[in-house]
């Protein structure tokens, strides 16, 4: 069976949405894209094996490749459209790595830099961004997952300490050593902000923080996820992220990370496409290339169009995003289209591989697994929709 190059960027913008881009936003994607020499000849072995290449998470810290578009002193601050490049650009590579980039900058950094004391951004931040430190986010819960709102792990006050009680789930680096961010509901009646929500940095050698990684996966799996049990969990006072107080601030990292996942959709259908066209002009079947039939042409047209659309959406979100506009309906609209998009496209391009879209040497079947999971979290599809269409009917349908 010959061997097929199907992993060469092939720089697919049939509508020049990028020919704008300002060169220091080319600059930064260029940085993005110089990781997949290193990245692509391993990450197969490391997906096969459900292994996690922390060697990669650092090496993307040294590229500065992690904030997210935050300000991280010493470091470049990324524009919003780079910020987006960079998340297109590794989830181009691979879907693992681009989840690197959404916990650890996205939602663990975020909620350190919105909420945090100047002593807090001090001490994680940069360590977070240069991945020297790694970071997670523990929101989700083994019973809350889309309506998160309803969480139940606890914190209480207890002298100049806090307690925490409760589980989480699905929680990307909560088992590698570092620092959690865990979301938990204050317990105590005698607490100012009794029942609200509230951010605690939860350094993972914490006595009573227990966490477990999650195996079985069909998905991400060169990432660790991890079940965390919380039993009483005692840190320090200066451990609350004292610019949290509602749900809220945990929706605010949430919004501000969705337009990213949008980015990563687009990555991945970029793969994913690139892979199919790569394929097709050199798979040689009834001598001749698939790429001379007409059916194989209709599809690749069909990919195109679709891909073309997820561009042309995310730059105009970014757009707006930089100008101070973009709504939050706007980043769950550019979600629920990219994610269902990518799996369209991912199915078409395993289908016109044949047998061989299922072998991880042609990055396609590892793009077709990860987007299920980049499809569900910040936000199924069925909540984009329920978000949407209250913005657009004035009517909520949420219970």
């Amino acid at each position: 069976m010959p061997d097929y190059d199907v992993s060469e960027p092939l720089d697919t913008d049939y509508f020049d949405a990028f020919a704008q881009l300002s060169p220091e936003d080319r600059k930064v994607w260029d940085r993005a894209r110089s990781l997949a020499a290193e990245a692509l000849p391993q990450i197969n072995d490391y997906w096969d094996r459900a292994d996690y290449p922390l060697h990669l998470v650092r090496r993307m810290g040294e590229l500065n490749l992690l904030a997210d578009g935050l300000e991280v002193p010493g470091l470049e601050t990324m524009s919003p459209m780079a910020a987006g490049l960079v998340n297109m650009e590794i989830s181009r590579i691979d879907g693992s790595l681009g989840t690197v980039v959404a916990v650890q900058g996205g939602l663990a950094m975020r909620s350190i830099a919105y909420f945090g004391s100047d002593a807090q951004k001090e001490r994680w931040l940069g360590p977070l961004a240069r991945g020297e430190e790694y970071g997670a986010f523990a929101l989700t819960e083994p019973d809350h997952g889309s309506d998160s709102v309803g969480l139940t792990t606890s914190a209480r006050r207890d002298g100049d300490e806090w307690v925490l009680d409760g589980e989480k789930k699905w929680i990307g680096n909560g088992s590698v050593g570092g620092v959690t961010v865990v979301w938990a509901r204050v317990a105590d009646a005698g607490a100012d902000d009794d029942g609200g929500v509230r951010g605690f940095l939860v350094e993972q050698d914490t006595p009573g923080y227990e966490a477990e990684t999650i195996t079985g996966k069909g998905s991400l799996r060169a990432i660790f996820q991890a079940r965390i049990s919380l039993n009483g969990v005692r840190i320090p006072a200066s451990n609350v992220l004292p610019g949290s107080h509602t749900f809220k601030d945990t929706s605010k990292v949430l919004v501000a990370t969705r337009l990213g996942v949008a980015w990563s959709a687009l990555g991945h259908a970029t793969a994913v496409y690139e892979a199919a066209l790569s394929y097709a002009n050199q798979r040689i079947q009834f001598g001749k290339p698939l790429a001379r039939f007409q059916l194989v042409q209709e599809r690749l047209t069909q990919m195109l169009a679709e891909l073309t659309g997820m561009q042309l959406m995310c730059v105009q979100a970014a757009t707006l995003d930089a100008a101070g506009t973009l709504l939050p309906t706007q980043a769950s609209m550019a979600k629920y289209n990219n994610t269902r998009k990518a799996r369209q496209l991912a199915a078409m391009a395993r289908d016109m591989l044949g047998g061989n879209g299922i072998l991880l040497e042609n990055h396609v079947v590892r793009h077709l697994m990860d987007i299920e999971s980049i499809h569900t979290y910040e936000g199924t599809e069925s909540v984009q929709t329920l978000l949407i269409g209250r913005d657009i009917t004035g009517q909520s349908a949420f219970a």
